[in-house]
């Protein structure tokens, strides 16, 4: 650790300053309290040994005022009095603890490596608190082991500049996703730029991403940097990158190979420092034997691959997100909102063909139908129905107890074909033995 020694012994300093030094520790030391205050200005320590009894300035008012100033190192008192009751005092004062002198060698070296093994395990809990804090958005809730496996891929695939490939269907959270993995990345300080490549026509597709020189077309009446150019230094991503028209895709796949691109208009190249990540909710591994999609640059993107797994397939994320997402309504509107009895249990069955994004979209239309506080079942009609309800006269819901009436005969056909063996009627199925535990649940199946 990075020590300071505040004693206007200089034999003490001395003696003091040879032992941690020989310890390993860096060692620097002030004869005075008010000379310590005004280095500890500007040089932060670790830890600090600092005397009671000191001439000007005693060593409590020295901890008073570095403490009022934020000063966030360990101080560790010394003293040859006042014995338990000037401890006692010190540490009221903010003091990490301390050392009635004359003390042994052994004593200090204890007493700092207690203080040592106490600051690493603050600073991992404050790497994992800001680990939780990153995670904890309406699209990054996992109780489920698959979103467990995501996110742990995601922390392991941050920190180096590889390609990432993002897949799942529609309000999944591929993008929540990505912005994870740019702030868990050294880029976080750096811009993140998301571009929708469905959501461009072509023709202005390739000036949005690279840029284009004045004159290059009508209507360029100056020069415009492209998003490439906007992410340079920190992450781009490439939405719906399936939907890539085909003379893009060979100029995506130069970029991400040469580190250079070339602005409409221009001859020359310009190099760009830019971390790609692609999402899509195509099945590119279709695509690319299908000649939809370049095969070089499928190979490009798909370095590592996350992919977003249905809501359905992940019926226990589905309480997180609801709280999640009822705690940020809370907060945008002031109002104390809670589920009502018996909404998360059918909000847990329900299919949730929309993913996250249907999800928050039908707990933000209940709150907006809420007469009061209170989010109850009627508010969430569909989630009703699929829950067990019916509407009146047997309307809408007709279809659904058909489908779910089928769907029971499929299963427990399965399962007596399988002799109850859930996961070989899972395979029979032709489903996984996650979903098919789903819709156990979901159909009231034991």
């Amino acid at each position: 650790m990075k020590l300071l020694i505040v004693d206007d012994d200089p034999g003490l300093r001395k003696s003091l300053g040879m032992l941690l030094s020989e310890d390993g520790h860096e060692v620097q030391a002030e004869e005075r309290a008010s000379s310590a205050l005004e280095r500890l200005r500007t040089e932060p320590f670790d830890a600090i040994l600092c005397d009671v009894r000191m001439p000007e300035m005693d060593g409590l008012t020295f901890l008073r005022a570095y403490r009022e100033r934020g000063g966030g190192g360990l101080v560790i008192m010394m003293s040859a009095y006042g014995g338990e009751d000037a401890a006692i005092s010190a540490m009221k004062e903010g003091a990490y603890d301390y050392l009635p002198k004359p003390f042994r060698a052994d004593e200090v070296r204890l007493t700092l490596r207690k203080a040592e093994e106490r600051e690493r395990l603050r600073g991992r809990v404050a790497a994992l608190e800001a680990e939780v804090a990153r995670f904890h958005d309406r699209g990054l809730i996992a109780a489920s082991a698959p979103m467990r496996r995501v996110l742990e891929l995601a922390t392991r695939v941050a920190p180096h500049p590889t390609t990432v490939l993002i897949t799942g269907e529609s309000g999944t959270g591929k993008e929540v996703i990505a912005r994870a993995v740019h702030r868990m990345s050294p880029r976080r300080d750096q811009a993140f730029v998301a571009v929708n490549c469905a959501a461009i026509p072509e023709q202005l597709l390739e000036s949005e991403l690279f840029g284009h020189a004045r004159g290059a077309f009508t209507g360029a009446v100056s020069e415009r940097r492209g998003l490439f150019d906007e992410a340079d230094g920190g992450t781009l991503l490439l939405d719906e990158v399936g939907d890539l028209p085909a003379p893009l895709q060979v100029k995506l796949l130069r970029v991400l190979q040469e580190g250079t691109l070339r602005r409409v208009g221009e001859t020359r190249e310009r190099r760009v420092d830019v971390r790609v990540l692609a999402a899509t909710a195509r099945d590119l591994d279709a695509d690319v034997p299908a000649g939809r999609f370049r095969e070089d640059l499928f190979y490009r993107l798909n370095v590592v691959r996350l992919h977003l797994p249905p809501l359905r397939e992940r019926p226990e994320d589905v309480d997180g997100l609801a709280l999640a997402l009822i705690e940020r309504l809370r907060a945008r509107t002031g109002r104390h909102l809670v589920f009502g009895e018996g909404v998360l249990a059918a909000l847990r069955r329900r299919a949730w063909p929309g993913n996250v994004r249907e999800l928050e979209n039908a707990v933000e239309r209940a709150v907006v139908l809420a007469p009061g506080d209170v989010l109850e079942l009627s508010l969430f009609p569909d989630t009703a129905v699929h829950a067990g309800g019916a509407a009146p006269g047997g309307g809408p819901s007709s279809l659904k107890s058909t489908v779910a009436a089928a769907e029971r005969a499929a299963i427990e056909q399965a399962l007596a074909r399988a002799d109850g063996n859930r996961a070989a009627a899972a395979q029979v199925l032709d489903v996984s033995l996650r979903t098919l535990y789903y819709r156990l649940r979901a159909l009231g199946i034991e």
